[in-house]
């Protein structure tokens, strides 16, 4: 929304001798300014004006409306002089670019022989140095030949450019700069940063040697000018370091605290007074040495001072030696060594403690022989001001005695704060530390509360077998709270993991009896329970549980004893479990079974297509022709929603059951439409093509279609037939565009077959299918092989565009007649290599057959001491194949044997799953792994005893013949699949985890043990349930075998947090709050409740509209957050009543703003004053009346800014109005319009318009100006052509 500067009456001259102050100095910016303010305040004067004749309002005169542009070079003005307005001179901004011109002359130019300038490698190495570095680079030659460079960009890049513009292109020298080792230091500064400065600045190369290197030269690379600069400011680092001096005195260290005085204080006040930098060892650090720095003035002077105070106190201190108890020592020293600064302030003794790892308990005080009295008295002061007591009391007392949240402890440590009270896990005693008196009634405050406890309190423990611990504690611990809370005791279960069966309970001696019998009754229970497992699918949980658990209610009515435990739905286990007495259960476990059995049976699913418009006439009217069919065929019929898009409805019941229910829709279906059913005949080659990508072309075609269902054949059928069913009309058009689209799909899926050898398969793709790529990227088609399962294995299939294919087709049959072609060659092979070839059947011949294109590879027969073998097939072949086999003869004569000795128990575990890991290992080392036969257990004596794949230490291993593993390739490659095999051999852990949490581990369905298993690549081991063990085996290699403890070790921590957590967050309150305050408290779309929710992490629930107590709420999460929460809603619930609401009557038209874009406005304004603000709805009765809710004080403030932004608002609106109503183009007769004479006088003549006096137009005719002529009033920034010369004068662009 625009606003408007408005001027009154009174201060328009004040505005016109502005105007006229401005003429002089002001530019065409002030100029147009004045112009549009003038504009504004005609506006409004007219509307002010209203009625009033011309004669009494002020016309202005054309010059002051529209006063003259200042004249060029006026006098006394500057040139480029900011009009006083803008408050003064701008100060100049420094420019972020800068330019650096500098020359290389012709002898240094490393380029001198370029033809043409610009065009050899000067100017690619300036291109490649402006875009590495951003700056831009200007190359110019000059008469002496010599070049020009000029750098302009950024400081950072300039420097960096200017660095590699001389390193490259002009030539470089070098030399070397001399100063002291110790000053190389001062020359690289921190981080590098002052000598990478030194190289920018110079734009040379400076190279320090290392601190190991004796040499103290530094080399300079660079040009003749940069190396002498570098050389100078090198010289002047180290011309400024020669100035400072270092000293280093070693002084007995009994002397440093004299030097450096009280916390240090007279040490630095040393450093001030002379200006040198001293530094003294801390009493911590067994060092003598006092290092002193700075100017050698300085040092000397420090030096001397330092010498005078240890001389001073050498000659005068002596020592006493007292003996003092090591465990008050610490107590003599204080924070941080404190009090030994303090004594030493107040007497000038310096105390010597021993080390406080070391046994003595000498104390050393050292000074002047007048004070070492006083300071003798403090340190046995110290000493004695904290003393150390125990207080012997049963360790199951010490929680009573610290009392609920630490309540008995916390009044005696507020009444005594400066005692330390420290209790012992196990042990039967109680430390108190501080002073003397105050640790003497501590002492006895505690010793009366052991006593009354004593008298009191009572304990017994009662063993009960670990297994029937989570059923006493019950859940979510209900059976254990219940017993504390009736009995007022506490019982303490032992946790899992201490294997402990004993049970204690603690408190009132006859509650503590009471609670003993109840938990002894209900162990003897349980030993006569049973518990049974029912295998239930998850999906039929929620079935048999029943709307609200009503029809698991019934089961649970009829079985009273047993208890029926469902998993968690979250888990999806399938495991329900009943547990009670055996004969109830059994009974209860039928009773199930045959209620699944049903379900079971009843659970039968179909889907039936059916026209979208059909459905409400299968549903019937009133759902009467559903449910008949519902009722007759008993059957389960859901439908889809009218907005789903889905045709299907899905029958659910008995097999043939739900076969009648179908049959009886489709009859409907046809009674209602003439539907109809065709087959088309489309090749199967076709058919996923026309389904396309998710069915996205043939859903297309249906949807075209009216809805037609079209039903493919499923994929390796071998039918063509396509069905096709709806309506006659749009079958036929379905069947049309079907056709269409597998004759397009044709062109482009041209085929082409061609018969070869299955045996020249191989070669023709080549090894790793670089043969038949080459052909596919040279032609485009696509070459499709024969897979074993086929039947025609001489086919070969080429499909694509029937140019690719003829090309491709070509390309093959040269090939295959290529290798029909067949020659005979021979080669000579070592007669002790031939075995190899023929070994196993021939493997290796076999091999050479099927890779090189059915070569046949002949050997001479055994015996026949000949070398020659021989080889018939395809030229090309039979060349591939010597090649191969001398490949082979060389690996062979390169080949050792090495034996392996592992346990043949392990060797399946080496193997791995199908041979896998051997495999691997025989492909990556290229060696021959073979394996012992297996020996039966029987057949020799029993194998040494061995563990986790290490041999027992008191059997030695003895290795059999079925224990070694020969590997047979190059020495080298040999010895390394050794070392990986032995690295193969398993392990198995234990790992302790406890009985409760291994169904957690195993995780739903075995998800859980599964992805351990597949992370870690080891094998893990559950016990049974029934054995109930706290171990869990993990078998695999070494490292794995750590991994996977730790992570197995991780989980349980991370199991017994969560169950931690569980158990704290089951807090519950229940707090009445009157039901009218609710809404309030939840606030607009939850918001408020949301709010206390997020911040207090509880959970709250309102009741619901039938419960009969409507004002409880219910809190539950962490006790503290609960008690919290309860109190946010108290306070809140506090606030509320006190709240009152008031009417206030506020514009209509105002309402929108300050309500505001959204609401944003209003919602600002409601938070800032805490209050409720509601407006009238649209046609309301009353559509000024606004209410406001909240605190008294708070909505009154919120009335009162209400009102001043009606004010405000208003104000805006009226004169918005009246500029909109002047605004409009005037009526030559009268029509309307606003100013003086508008609507509002009656008049009905025509408008005057905008009137100045003295206008120019005026000197040659009377007549107004035409203000809708955009000659007359130009618009600026238009650039319009006038049609004749204006009076503004002639346009200048």
């Amino acid at each position: 929304m625009s606003s408007v500067a408005v001027l009154t009456p009174e201060s328009f001259a004040e505005h016109r001798s502005g105007l006229k102050d401005q003429e002089m100095t002001g530019n065409i910016y002030d100029h147009i300014i004045n112009r549009f303010s003038f504009f504004q305040f005609t506006f409004t004067h007219l509307s002010d004006a209203g009625g009033v004749p011309e004669d009494e309002a002020y016309i202005p005169t054309y010059l002051e409306a529209f006063p003259p542009l200042p004249e060029k070079g006026a006098p006394g003005e500057k040139a480029g002089e900011v009009a006083p307005a803008w408050g003064g001179k701008i100060r100049p901004i420094k420019a972020s670019v800068i330019t650096q011109v500098f020359h290389v002359p012709l002898e240094e130019r490393r380029y001198k022989d370029n033809s043409q300038f610009g065009e050899g490698e000067e100017a690619k190495v300036c291109l490649d140095i402006m875009q590495r570095t951003g700056a831009h680079i200007e190359l110019s030659l000059a008469k002496d030949q010599g070049l020009s460079i000029m750098v302009t960009g950024k400081l950072d890049s300039v420097m960096k450019a200017r660095k590699e513009i001389v390193a490259r292109l002009q030539t470089q020298a070098s030399a070397t700069v001399g100063i002291p080792k110790e000053h190389h230091r001062f020359v690289i500064g921190k981080n590098g940063e002052k000598l990478q400065e030194l190289e920018l600045k110079t734009a040379t190369k400076i190279a320090i040697p290392r601190p190991d290197d004796p040499s103290a030269n530094i080399r300079v690379t660079g040009t003749k000018e940069g190396i002498e600069k570098a050389r100078h400011e090198i010289l002047l680092i180290s011309a400024e370091q020669d100035k400072r001096a270092v000293e280093r005195l070693s002084l007995e260290k009994v002397f440093h605290p004299f030097i450096a005085g009280p916390h240090n204080r007279l040490v630095q006040e040393l450093s001030q007074e002379t200006g040198a930098r001293i530094s003294v060892p801390p009493p911590s650090l067994p060092k003598d040495e006092i290092v002193i720095t700075g100017e050698k003035e300085a040092v000397a002077l420090a030096l001397s001072r330092i010498r005078a105070i240890y001389d001073d106190k050498k000659r005068k201190t002596t020592t006493i030696s007292v003996e003092v108890k090591k465990s008050q020592h610490k107590y003599i020293i204080g924070p941080k060594g404190n009090t030994l600064q303090e004594i030493l302030e107040a007497t000038g003794v310096s105390v010597e403690m021993p080390l406080l790892d070391s046994g003595s308990e000498t104390i050393i005080l050292r000074g002047e022989p007048d004070k070492l009295g006083p300071a003798l008295t403090q340190v046995y002061a110290k000493a004695k001001s904290v003393i150390v007591v125990e207080v012997t009391a049963p360790a199951w007392l010490h929680r009573f005695i610290i009392g609920k949240k630490g309540q008995n402890i916390g009044r005696i440590t507020q009444q005594l704060p400066r005692v330390h009270i420290e209790f012992t896990d196990g042990e039967e005693r109680i430390s108190l530390e501080g002073p003397t008196e105050e640790v003497e009634q501590a002492q006895a405050h505690i010793q009366d509360i052991i006593k009354d406890l004593l008298v009191r309190m009572d304990y017994t423990e009662i063993n009960v077998d670990q297994r029937f611990h989570r059923h006493l504690i019950g859940k979510n611990g209900a059976n254990i709270n219940r017993i504390k809370e009736q009995y007022k005791v506490s019982v303490r279960i032992p946790q899992d993991s201490e294997r402990s069966g004993l049970v204690r309970i603690e408190g009132d001696p006859k509650g503590v009896q009471l609670a003993r019998r109840e938990l002894i009754e209900m162990v003897q229970r349980m030993e006569n329970e049973r518990t049974k497992d029912l295998i239930v699918e998850h999906k039929f949980h929620r079935t048999i549980i029943g709307q609200k658990g009503e029809k698991i209610k019934e089961v649970r009515d009829k079985f009273p004893e047993v208890i029926i435990n469902f998993p968690d739905p979250a888990q999806k286990s399938n495991i329900v479990q009943l547990r009670g007495p055996k004969s109830e259960v059994e009974k209860c476990a039928k009773f199930l079974q045959k209620m699944i059995a049903d379900l079971i049976e009843n659970s039968f699913s179909l889907s039936v297509p059916i026209f979208k418009q059909f459905h409400k006439n299968i549903i019937g009217k009133g759902g009467a022709n559903i449910k008949k069919i519902r009722e007759e065929t008993n059957t389960k019929i859901d439908l889809p929603t009218e907005n789903s898009n889905s045709e299907m409805i899905v029958i659910t019941g008995k097999k043939g059951n739900c076969e009648v229910a179908r049959d009886r829709i489709l009859a409907i279906q046809r009674e209602l439409a003439n539907i109809k059913e065709t087959e088309v005949t489309i090749p199967a080659k076709l058919h996923n093509s026309l389904i396309g990508s998710k069915g996205c072309l043939v859903r297309s075609v249906m949807e075209e279609c009216g809805g037609v269902h079209i039903h493919f054949p499923s994929e390796g059928s071998g039918s063509d037939k396509v069905t096709i069913r709806g309506p006659a009309g749009e079958v036929e058009k379905a069947k049309k565009q079907l056709l269409q689209l597998a004759e397009e799909k044709q062109v482009n899926n041209f085929t082409v077959e061609l018969q070869a050898k299955p045996e020249y398969h191989k070669f023709l793709i080549g090894r790793g299918g670089a043969n038949i790529r080459r052909v596919r990227d040279r032609t485009g088609a696509r070459i499709i092989f024969p897979s074993p399962d086929d039947t025609e294995q001489e086919l070969i299939t080429i499909v694509g565009k029937e140019e690719a294919v003829h090309q491709a087709q070509k390309e093959l049959e040269s090939l295959v007649k290529n290798l029909d072609d067949v020659v005979e060659d021979s080669m000579d092979v070592d007669v002790r290599h031939h075995r190899h070839f023929v070994c196993r059947r021939g493997q290796v011949l076999r091999e050479l057959a099927e890779e090189y294109g059915g070569v046949a590879v002949s050997f001479p027969r055994t015996g026949a001491n000949s070398q020659k073998v021989s080889l018939k097939g395809a030229k090309d072949c039979i060349e591939a194949a010597k090649k191969r086999i001398r490949e082979i003869i060389e690996d062979l004569e390169s080949q050792v044997s090495v034996d392996v000795a592992i346990p043949q128990r392990y060797h399946r575990s080496i193997m791995g799953p199908k041979g896998s890991r051997i495999q691997h290992l025989t492909r990556e080392h290229e060696v021959l792994i073979k394996f012992p036969e297996r020996e039966d257990a029987s057949a020799g004596s029993e194998a040494s005893p061995q563990e986790n794949g290490d041999v027992s230490p008191d059997v030695e291993f003895v290795p059999r013949k079925c224990d070694i593993i020969t590997i047979s390739g190059r020495a080298e490659k040999c010895e390394l699949a050794k070392t990986a095999l032995l690295a193969l051999v398993p392990i198995t852990e234990d790992v302790e985890v406890s009985y409760e949490l291994h169904r957690y581990i195993i995780g739903q369905k075995g998800s859980g043990i599964r992805k351990m298993m597949e992370e870690y690549e080891v094998n893990i081991w559950v016990p049974q349930p029934e054995k109930q063990l706290d171990v869990i085996k993990v078998t695999g290699l070494v490292a794995n075998v750590q991994r996977a403890k730790q992570g197995v070790l991780e989980r349980v921590k991370e199991l017994q947090a969560e169950q931690k957590d569980r158990m704290l967050r089951s807090f519950k309150v229940t707090m009445s709050v009157d039901p009218k305050f609710h809404p309030k408290i939840i606030g607009r779309k939850g918001a408020v409740i949301s709010q206390i929710r997020k911040e207090h992490d509880v959970n709250i629930q309102f009741p619901d509209k039938g419960d009969e107590q409507q004002d409880l709420i219910v809190i539950s999460g962490y006790e503290g957050n609960v008690e919290e929460a309860c109190q946010a809603i108290r306070q809140l619930v506090a606030e509320l009543q006190e709240m009152v609401s008031q009417d206030v009557h506020l514009d209509p038209r105002t309402h929108a703003r300050i309500i505001g874009a959204r609401g944003k406005a209003i919602r600002k304004l409601m938070e800032e004053f805490k209050v409720d603000i509601r407006f009238p709805p649209p046609n309301s009765d009353e559509p000024d009346k606004v209410t406001v809710t909240g605190l008294p004080e708070t909505v009154d403030s919120a009335i009162d800014h209400l009102l001043n932004l009606e004010e405000e608002y208003i104000l805006s609106v009226t004169e918005t109005e009246t500029l909109a109503a002047y605004m409009k183009p005037p009526s030559r007769y009268g029509g309307g319009g606003g100013g003086a004479g508008g609507a509002d006088d009656g008049s009905g003549g025509p408008a005057k318009g905008f009137v100045v006096r003295d206008a120019p137009w005026n000197a040659t005719e009377n007549k107004a100006p035409d203000m809708t002529s955009a000659e007359d009033f130009p618009t600026f920034g238009t650039g319009v052509t006038p049609k004749q010369m204006s009076a503004w004068g002639p346009k200048k662009f």
